[in-house]
């Protein structure tokens, strides 16, 4: 395998310091890589300066290991010449002579604040800064974590979205874990140069007396200069580095760069410079300060915050005529016309006096209510709701709302922002007077009733729900009768996805060889206008998978995953294993309704007489009114072969009577038949 010439460098990089803590190197070479250990410090410092994130930078802490160990390394090899040659090249003694003025004192007292600086200050604040972020971030990331989770639910992101997202959070929780400890081997860098130059003054002054017979004051004189120098030359890129640490550690925007947001905060108040300006001119005018130089600094200001103001003003002026331009052309440009032509699936509208509901600010909770609606129906019928908008409109009456699904009111219904909705379950101990009403859901006779009357209501056994109960509750059962009308292309061809890493070859036999996605689509919507779940997507396919070969009519395979389905309709409809009440379909009338049924190539549709229609309806309100008096649901148990004819058949009559066949019941479950539907 080819090595990587980014690989080749840091590898060099590394093996270089190691090999410099043993092989003594000459001056000039010495002087290049002194040289270029400051260039890189200058890098590091800029690219944390202008990053606009931590994680631009995710590899720092690791970049300051490695500088830590090469600015050590060309210490000792430094260390070695000035011990040994009495002389370390000429980046050194020109930072000795240079900035200390080939002064010793002076020198000694430059290094010595650089390095208090250092210690003292900035990697003192980087270190604690280090330890807060750490632990600030190791807290937040539930939180983190649970806020993407919402967004995810509520459709604001995608699941891509939602992999980057986390993704990041466990980067930054690392980053920052590796910057508590990174800091430390800063702070030991300036504690291990003190000691460096503290044993290059000691070990020069012993070796300029012992070898070189120069007097004390001489040796002092020669070895404290070249060490100061020395100690510079490594401190300041040390200083560079640690003035890096501090900006990454403490860096908060991500907005832009740095430049732009310390000019945008510090000099975008022009009352702020107002005053610091008057300020300055009057210490410029009344004290003993230099005035030229204060007052001249006052009037700087004072013309730089009119100028700001002047600017401020002219955005103002700008953005107010540009609100009214789109306020007078909503629809002129290219987005909104997308956003009126392109309806939400699921919407729903309130008046103005239901927004303290939907307001967080203000208390309400029914963003989060939606939120678990979505989890809901995902977790009961195995399909993701597309994005549920909430939208206020103030053509609405104020306590309105109104249920859309693909743009088109579907629902409404009414409430009363600060009363509760009691309704009678048929047991109440004592009746209690309200302002008459239905609930919006199932249409059950209800009353409005006030705070102070809801314990009473509650004592004499009424079912009391408050507000944002009752429209979640009736937004979940308007979902659930239009579920199959939610269901997309696209979020079937997402099921699919999500088992198919897991389920290769069945994927790949059924789709599109056998089926295409439209028709699994319309198996599902089958299945969905029923109640039926879809979360067992393998056993719907497997099934798909067994019979396409042989039909590829939608409603007759949408029969057989029924029966594939049996154990999840047997604990729908019948749970627990106790007897079940149900009604049955006449064999006679089983067999007119096949003989009436006509096949053509757009599919099957039924031909019964309208009389027979009629009177076969009739049977079936009188059937179904036995189970209702005796508390139970609806059922009608048929042969298999009739069951979707007599489905499509009642539909329209009783859209919510339940047809099971004979084959999508458990051998388990007991059945008493209170009747029979005939003609």
């Amino acid at each position: 395998m080819a090595v990587k010439r980014t690989d080749m460098f840091l590898g060099v990089y590394i093996l270089a310091a190691i090999v410099f803590l043993i092989v003594p190197l000459p001056t000039a070479f010495l002087d290049v890589l002194m040289a270029l250990n400051i260039s890189i410090a200058l890098i590091i410092l800029f690219n944390a300066l202008f990053s606009q994130e931590v994680l631009s930078m995710s590899t720092f802490p690791m970049v300051l290991l490695f500088t830590t160990v090469f600015r050590i390394s060309l210490n000792v090899s430094s260390t070695r010449n000035i011990l040994t040659k009495g002389y370390a090249g000429e980046v050194v003694e020109a930072f000795g002579n240079f900035v200390g003025g080939g002064d010793m004192v002076v020198g000694v007292i430059v290094f010595f604040i650089l390095v208090l600086v250092q210690f003292l200050v900035i990697n003192k604040g980087s270190e604690r800064v280090s330890e807060v972020q750490a632990r600030f971030t190791l807290d937040a990331m539930p939180g983190k974590q649970m806020a993407i989770d919402a967004d995810l639910n509520t459709g604001a992101i995608t699941d891509a979205e939602a992999k980057v997202r986390r993704e990041k959070i466990q980067a930054e929780s690392s980053f920052f874990g590796a910057m508590d400890g990174a800091t430390k081997y800063v702070k030991g860098d300036a504690a291990a140069g003190l000691l460096i130059t503290a044993v290059n003054i000691i070990g020069g002054l012993v070796m300029g007396v012992t070898r070189e017979g120069l007097e004390m004051s001489a040796a002092l004189e020669k070895y404290a200069i070249i060490t100061i120098g020395d100690g510079l030359v490594s401190q300041i890129p040390s200083l560079l580095i640690s003035l890096s640490t501090g900006i990454m550690v403490t860096k908060v925007s991500k907005e832009a760069d740095v430049g732009d947001l310390l000019l945008r905060e510090l000099f975008s108040t022009p009352k702020v410079l107002y005053m610091v300006g008057a300020g300055l001119t009057v210490l410029g005018i009344f004290t003993e300060l230099p005035k030229l130089i204060f007052i001249s600094y006052g009037v700087i200001f004072i013309m730089v915050g009119r100028s700001i103001q002047a600017k401020i003003e002219v955005a103002k002026t700008e953005a107010e005529a540009k609100a009214e331009e789109e306020e007078d052309l909503p629809i002129r440009r290219p987005e909104n016309v997308r956003e009126i032509i392109l309806p939400d699936q699921v919407e729903l509208e309130f008046g103005y006096g239901i927004i303290p509901l939907a307001d967080v600010n203000q208390g309400g909770d029914l963003l989060d209510r939606v939120v678990l609606i979505r989890r809901q129906i995902a977790l009961e019928f195995g399909c993701v709701v597309p994005t549920i908008r909430l939208r206020d409109n103030i053509q609405l009456n104020p306590n309105q709302y109104v249920i859309k699904i693909k743009g088109i009111a579907v629902s409404d219904g009414e409430i009363l922002f600060d009363h509760y909705m009691a309704m009678n379950p048929g047991y109440v101990e004592e009746e209690i007077t309200g302002i008459p009403t239905f609930e919006p859901s199932y249409h059950l006779p209800a009353i409005w009733i006030t705070e102070g009357q809801r314990e009473r209501a509650e004592s004499y056994g009424y079912t009391v729900v408050d507000p944002p109960s009752i429209i979640a509750t009736h937004l979940t059962e308007v979902i659930k009768a239009h579920l199959d009308e939610l269901l997309t292309r696209q979020a079937v061809q997402e099921l699919i996805n999500n088992i198919q890493e897991a389920n290769q070859v069945l994927v790949t036999e059924l789709i599109p060889k056998l089926l295409g996605i439209g028709e699994v689509q319309k198996v599902l919507q089958n299945l969905l206008r029923e109640g039926i779940a879809i979360r067992d997507m393998v056993t719907i396919l497997e099934t798909l998978a067994d019979y396409a070969p042989t039909t590829r009519d939608t409603d007759v395979l949408t029969e057989y995953v029924r029966q594939a389905l049996k154990r999840a309709i047997s604990n729908k409809y019948f749970p627990g294993g106790e007897t079940t009440s149900v009604v049955t379909l006449d064999p006679k009338a089983e067999q007119e309704i096949m003989n009436s049924v006509k096949q053509t190539e757009q599919g099957a549709y039924i031909t019964l007489e309208p009389e027979r229609t009629q009177r076969l309806m009739k049977s079936v309100k009188e059937e179904a009114e036995k189970l209702e008096n005796l508390g139970k649901s609806p059922i009608i148990v048929t042969s298999p072969i009739v069951r979707m004819y007599f489905k499509r058949l009642t539909k329209d009559y009783y859209p919510d009577l339940i047809v099971i066949s004979y084959n999508e019941i458990e051998s388990n479950v007991e059945l008493q038949s209170v009747g029979m539907v005939t003609e």
